[in-house]
């Protein structure tokens, strides 16, 4: 019996598939250190097209200068604002990790205060787990300051990509299609989930931070808490990690309220931060954030999770992105394939849909 040989077309086609992704896999090796930029100019993209194509469509503007136009805005009110942020941050954060006087006295007080509390007396307080949390806190400082290094020339590399993705979007969405071997039905529900996760999370994520910020800011200033305005804005930055990540903040707070201030303000702040601040987090993604596009609480913890090991701060915006896409690719593989059967016909065997 002849055996059935692999054609020469084959052979080439596979040949032509391995250098492809070797080019591809050498490429992002090298470029890998500005993949956020490639990240945020396509997160940028698919916030702007609708627009950008109204006005250069719709309107007849002039593609080039309403490019440069989004781009100017972009860097008004997403960059600037980021940038007021992180100056605010990081000098009185280094300010209050640099105070060890004050730590110390209110860590003793905590520690005074938790002793014989049930729950609380488990938590380890002792003077070399303090230490050992400063130092974790010091260390990470520099870590922070290089990664905002990073996020400057990536926004660099963000706004040059997206100059050209916008100016030549229709003949770039055309040529991306035309590299996906999907039906019509599954790319326009490809373009929907991506469409809906990247509002969610670049857009309903700011949104709810900043609420929650807000929120936490005012009632840390009704109730005495020192630095309200640099812990108002660390609670709005914990709200990428849902329910837990305020609470990280807010609880330790109210604990340090407790044992350092008086009863009466200490118990207000704590249902304040319970029933408001806690409960802003669920009136929003009940609304705004349904409105946008539903994503599970779980995607958006291993997302993050997985964003800051990989992008840095970046990664708060592109890890849950990332890990969203997984579904949306099981979505499409049901529709491609999942409703196929094999009906047994004699010898043969066809899909039947």
């Amino acid at each position: 019996m002849q055996k059935r040989q692999i054609s020469n077309q084959a052979i080439n086609q596979i040949m032509l598939i391995a250098v492809i992704i070797v080019a591809c896999l050498f490429i992002f090796r090298y470029l890998s250190y500005y993949l956020p930029g490639f990240l945020g100019a396509i997160t940028l993209y698919i916030i702007f097209r609708g627009w950008y194509f109204r006005l250069t469509e719709g309107r007849k503007w002039n593609r080039v200068i309403t490019s440069i136009l989004f781009i100017f805005f972009s860097i008004v009110f997403i960059v600037l604002p980021i940038w007021a942020l992180i100056d605010y941050l990081i000098p009185r954060i280094s300010s209050f990790l640099g105070n060890t006087e004050d730590i110390v006295s209110k860590f003793n007080q905590v520690k005074e205060f938790i002793r014989n509390k049930p729950v609380l007396e488990h938590i380890d307080l002792s003077d070399e787990a303090l230490v050992q949390f400063l130092q974790s806190l010091t260390k990470y400082l520099p870590g922070v300051i290089n990664s905002v290094a990073e996020v400057l020339i990536n926004m660099l590399v963000t706004f040059f990509v997206l100059y050209f993705m916008l100016v030549s979007g229709k003949k770039m969405e055309a040529t991306i299609e035309n590299f996906f071997p999907f039906s019509d039905r599954s790319r326009k529900e490809l373009w929907s989930e991506i469409n809906l996760m990247v509002r969610t999370n670049a857009i309903g994520i700011p949104i709810l931070g900043i609420c929650q910020g807000i929120v936490a800011m005012i009632g840390y200033s009704i109730f005495g808490v020192h630095n309200a305005v640099l812990w108002g804005i660390v609670t709005g930055v914990a709200t990428v990690f849902p329910v837990l990540g305020t609470m990280a903040v807010y609880l330790p707070i109210c604990i340090v309220s407790f044992a350092t201030g008086g009863l009466s303000n200490a118990v207000w702040l704590t249902l304040y931060c319970f029933f408001l601040v806690g409960g802003i987090d669920n009136i929003l993604r009940f609304t705004i954030l349904r409105t946008l596009g539903d994503v599970h609480p779980l995607i958006t913890v291993f997302g993050v999770l997985f964003g800051l090991n990989v992008f840095g701060m970046l990664g708060l915006i592109f890890g849950p992105l990332i890990i969203s896409s997984i579904s949306v690719l099981f979505k499409v593989y049901r529709n491609e394939y999942g409703n196929r059967r094999i009906v047994l016909t004699g010898s043969e065997e066809l899909p039947e849909e």
